[in-house]
């Protein structure tokens, strides 16, 4: 069973005068539904899921699952359940009575929630490990025993903190896949925290951008990356490509040339910065039928399979602008090699400039080491409790290890 996840006016206080950790956050979550969270470290994402999950109690503002309020009760009657980035097994018990843990909490016998247990396993592929202590699994095996306990207390709304963040990139897209096939079967509402923008572009249908405790935006996952509300949500959705300018009657003008905008793209007359995703630039010969513009290779950097380049286009006027854009896996070019930029009108857009003194400082610290070509990289440790809904102080609740780390929010 799944259920709509509605959050109304959702606020949490640090106290001591300092800004709230979440301030009047709404969001609307179709039951059967996946929403990331995406912002940088102290947005209030994970605060966010602590509140759903009833970990944490709210100053204002209320948690409801199909209309009704659940603010009130506590984690293990609400229907919820949250992995974190630690898998957060039980050190003592085998996989399968970590995972049969909830049923044996709600008074069922060992043999019955073992029973039920058992497909839980067989979903996340691990059903031939039963018999094993955490101590002896892989840390992806350990984070799908973790999802499988989670699944067994038959959430409505599943929570998901970071829960993959500690794997390799192979096991990281095996989990993917996996959850992508629990969708299929089981159809949870899903929250997914994350800071990865393409974990988020590849597994949710919606997108919530937060920033200092409060929504910047939260559209579709297919249009918010190229529909930015602003040039601060485009920089927190990894976008590079700010191109300042002016709009007249419809059209960008600016070192770039003349860009007619999309017609549901929105903005008066008047300066405005031009928005293209470095994914979408298709770098071209300099004299490709249809680029926009051409320009001089200033840097070439790996990016996987493809590579990042940034070009620098001067205008007839002498006026420069850089344009960052990634290669298609097989093309090739050097710094100092002439190049054409075609722009999708697609992925253009275009917004009001921004003072630039209400940068956010991680996206000023993500920017400077950008230019000196060091991705920067985020750290989120997990609250140590284990899955909501799985309470360590439950009666005949086993004991475990303590867990330290930094709580993100």
């Amino acid at each position: 069973m799944t259920a709509a996840l509605a959050v109304r006016n959702l606020g949490r206080d640090h106290g001591g005068g300092q800004a709230p950790a979440l301030d009047g956050l709404n969001l609307d979550v179709p039951a059967g539904s996946c929403l990331a969270l995406v912002g940088p470290s102290g947005s209030g994402k994970t605060t966010a899921l602590r509140l759903v999950a009833g970990l944490e109690v709210p100053d204002r503002g209320d948690v409801l699952l199909d209309g009704r309020s659940v603010v009130a009760l506590p984690p293990e009657r609400r229907g919820v359940s949250m992995v974190f980035q630690r898998p957060l097994l039980f050190p003592h018990l085998d996989v399968l009575d970590n995972v049969a843990f909830s049923a044996r909490v709600a008074g069922a016998s060992r043999r019955a929630a073992r029973a039920a247990a058992a497909p839980f396993l067989d979903l996340v592929q691990m059903g031939g490990y039963t018999t094993r202590r955490p101590g002896q699994l892989s840390g992806g095996q350990e984070q799908r025993v973790a999802l499988a306990r989670a699944l067994a207390a038959r959430p409505r709304v599943l929570l998901l903190d970071e829960a993959f963040t500690g794997l390799d990139v192979a096991l990281r897209e095996d989990m993917h896949e996996l959850l992508h096939q629990l969708r299929a079967v089981l159809e949870p509402t899903v929250v997914l925290v994350t800071h990865d923008h393409a974990e988020a572009a590849a597994l949710a249908d919606s997108v919530a951008v937060l920033s200092g405790g409060r929504l910047l935006q939260h559209g579709d996952a297919g249009r918010i990356y190229t529909r930015p509300a602003s040039v601060t949500v485009s920089r927190l959705l990894g976008g590079r490509n700010e191109v300042p300018g002016v709009v007249v009657g419809g059209e960008h003008r600016s070192a770039l040339g003349r860009l007619r905008l999309p017609t549901d793209v929105a903005v008066p007359d008047g300066p405005a910065v031009l928005l293209v995703r470095q994914e979408a630039v298709v770098v071209t010969g300099p004299d490709a039928p249809g680029a926009d513009a051409a320009g001089t290779v200033l840097a070439v950097r790996a990016a996987g399979a493809r590579r990042a380049l940034t070009v620098e286009v001067v205008s007839p006027g002498g006026a420069a602008v850089q344009v960052h854009a990634e290669t298609s896996p097989g093309q090739v070019f050097t710094r100092g090699e002439r190049v054409g930029l075609r722009l999708p009108s697609s992925a253009v857009s275009a917004v009001p400039p921004e003072d630039a003194g209400t940068e956010e400082p991680e996206i000023a610290d993500r920017r400077t080491a950008d230019a000196g070509r060091m991705p920067r990289t985020h750290r989120v440790a997990s609250p140590a409790v284990p899955d909501a809904g799985v309470r360590p102080d439950a009666p005949g609740a086993p004991r475990r290890r303590n867990h330290h780390g930094d709580h993100g929010t």
